[in-house]
């Protein structure tokens, strides 16, 4: 069915061009510049496809705003200019004033949404920089923490189906969920009143998508913002979806201190590891340390020399031994 359509455009081009050639007696190029002309226009979805929407709206409100402008700077030019200086400049000025005000727009446009444009028609300026809220980054609560930094500011889109996911969350006959739910609601609370961020609940809804994380993901693709969150699922589905995600999981993991192997360090053994002798203790990050030989070290603060570091999905972990067990080898060896 779109083959055919675009075949009758195609030849609606062509008949169209062929007749206006005939007028003036260029039946044949007519024909030719009325056939091209339809290959452009049947093919123009191909190209419009990968432009967004606020890429094409800026473009064209940058064009007519640059070829506005060049008609009113022509009109004191056009009475001290003579006829064919006047006419050269005006056909320069108008390219270079709409070409400057495409470019512009198609720049400034990158960000631009219909929420946005309809924003900006009801007297709200244009924004940048969009990030929306999930439910367990808002649950987990270190985002207040690196707002209140300062690392992160500017616009918080929370969706009004991600405040009805909170306030279940919080009216659950599950204690332990009641309270997890209570306090996503005081840190988006704590968030509201921070100076450098404006947080902003928006009614959007798709009603034909039940699931949170998809909704999520296709108001970030509606609005070109960033989604906030620490679900590794939410954070592959986005990026498959051309998303960008801001994982507060992936922060931690980036400013927790490198260690090497052959370091000391002092650690609490809390508990028993799961292989045979081990011990386990954490760093103030929250990092595991596992002590060879440190099941009878447990309850006991030591010293321990880094032997190796692991960094998987979950985080990372580090294997050592006590500075006593390598003193008491370095002394059968005689080093």
């Amino acid at each position: 069915m779109l083959m055919v359509a675009k075949g009758a455009v195609l030849a609606l081009f062509a008949l169209s061009g062929f007749l206006l050639g005939y007028r003036q007696g260029h039946e044949l190029y007519g024909l030719a510049l009325g056939a091209a002309f339809g290959i452009i226009t049947t093919f123009s979805d191909l190209i419009l496809r990968k432009v967004d929407f606020g890429t094409l709206v800026g473009g064209l409100i940058g064009l007519a705003s640059g070829l506005l402008f060049a008609a009113l700077f022509l009109v004191p030019l056009n009475l001290l200019l003579q006829d064919e200086v006047g006419t050269l400049s005006t056909f320069a000025i108008r390219g270079i004033f709409g070409y400057g005000g495409l470019l512009v727009g198609l720049r400034r446009g990158k960000g631009l949404t219909l929420p946005g444009l309809l924003g900006i028609l009801r007297g709200r300026g244009f924004e940048e920089n969009l990030k929306i809220l999930d439910t367990s980054v808002i649950i987990d609560g270190r985002i207040a923490d690196v707002c209140e930094a300062g690392f992160i500011e500017g616009v918080f889109i929370v969706p009004q189906f991600i405040l009805q996911e909170l306030q279940h969350i919080a009216d659950s006959q599950d204690s332990m969920k009641r309270a997890r739910g209570r306090r996503g609601l005081d840190v988006l609370q704590r968030i509201q009143n921070m100076s450098a961020i404006t947080v902003r609940i928006i009614e959007e809804d798709f009603s034909k998508i039940k699931e949170v994380d998809a909704k999520l993901v296709a108001l970030a693709q509606l609005m070109n913002a960033k989604v906030i969150t620490n679900d590794f699922n939410l954070n592959k589905v986005a990026q498959l979806q051309g998303v960008t995600v801001l994982n507060i999981n992936e922060l931690a993991n980036s400013l927790k201190p490198v260690v090497l192997p052959g370091e000391a360090m002092r650690v609490f053994v809390l508990k028993e590891g799961k292989e045979y002798n081990q011990g386990v203790a954490y760093l103030d990050d929250g990092t595991m340390v596992v002590v060879e030989n440190g099941r009878k070290l447990i309850g006991r603060t030591i010293e321990v020399t880094v032997t190796s570091v692991l960094q998987t999905t979950a985080g990372r972990m580090i294997f050592a031994r006590a500075r006593e067990d390598n003193e008491r080898d370095d002394a059968r060896t005689g080093k």
